[in-house]
């Protein structure tokens, strides 16, 4: 069987930064063993798979299959467009776990609408897992979680930037992953973050959508502002906008880049 495969990067309009994706459309369904391996293959932080048949989408990192990612979505909608799959004004309904996903293809941009989330003050083993962040516990502002991911504001940008993890202890620790966000300096952004997932295989996440989610509900209620740009400070760096809607609802905002495509045997 021959599978068209594509690596595209998500949150950027460069190659070579913002998130990278694996894409795989297929007519129908693929096996949950070949996704697996496909994802093992393209060896990313997670690979899409989009069958047409159904709409239905999933994401599966080399480890596990995940719920909701952002960046993944991004990529799926930025392949059908460049294929000529859907037009500029289209709006796309993927069957996902988390739900009906909408997604709008606009000129230079994608527009996700994903649920919104509930972030819980507190966090049981927050000493040991701030001394293996490589935070001092004086310049924390807030701690808590979403989902099974803690959530950490930091009082500095500078102090966020110079994060460096103990990544083999972090997985010690019961944990899914770690969103660390500070308010920018920079008049460019309201707020920027980083995102540790060593528990599912991935060190530090490039751009994380889902984690955006959780970060516009966290900054709205702050900033007193629905509409937001975020920037994700990884080595390779990438851009969300955001924009907190009714009903539960967030939208994520962003531009993508296809850097590789090709045909998978298998």
């Amino acid at each position: 069987m021959e599978l068209d495969i594509y690596q595209v990067d998500s949150f950027t309009t460069k190659p070579f930064k913002g998130n990278p994706a694996g894409v795989c459309i297929s007519e129908n369904d693929l096996d949950e063993n070949l996704m697996f391996s496909i994802a093992e293959e393209m060896a990313v932080s997670e690979t899409a798979f989009l069958s047409l048949s159904n709409m239905k989408l999933r994401w599966f990192t080399p480890k596990i299959e995940v719920s909701l990612c952002g960046h993944g979505t991004l990529a799926v909608a930025h392949v059908l467009k460049e294929n000529g799959l859907v037009a500029i004004g289209d709006t796309l309904v993927f069957d996902t776990l988390s739900g009906a996903l909408l997604v709008t293809v606009q000129d230079k941009t994608i527009e996700m609408d994903f649920p919104s989330t509930t972030i819980n003050p507190g966090i049981s083993s927050h000493v040991e897992l701030l001394d293996l962040l490589g935070i001092n516990p004086e310049h924390v502002i807030f701690l808590g979680h979403f989902d099974s991911k803690f959530f950490i504001e930091i009082d500095s940008e500078e102090t966020l930037l110079g994060l460096n993890p103990n990544f083999d202890g972090l997985k010690k620790l019961k944990g899914r992953s770690v969103v660390i966000t500070a308010k920018s300096v920079s008049s460019e952004f309201d707020f920027i973050s980083r995102y540790f997932a060593p528990w599912v295989g991935v060190n530090e996440d490039p751009v994380t959508g889902s984690a955006h989610c959780a970060l516009a509900v966290y900054w709205e209620a702050k900033l007193k502002k629905n509409k937001l740009k975020g920037y994700q400070a990884s080595a390779r760096g990438g851009f969300v906008d955001v924009e907190l809607l009714p009903n539960n609802r967030v939208k994520l905002i962003g531009s993508a880049i296809t850097t590789l495509k090709g045909v998978l045997y298998v």
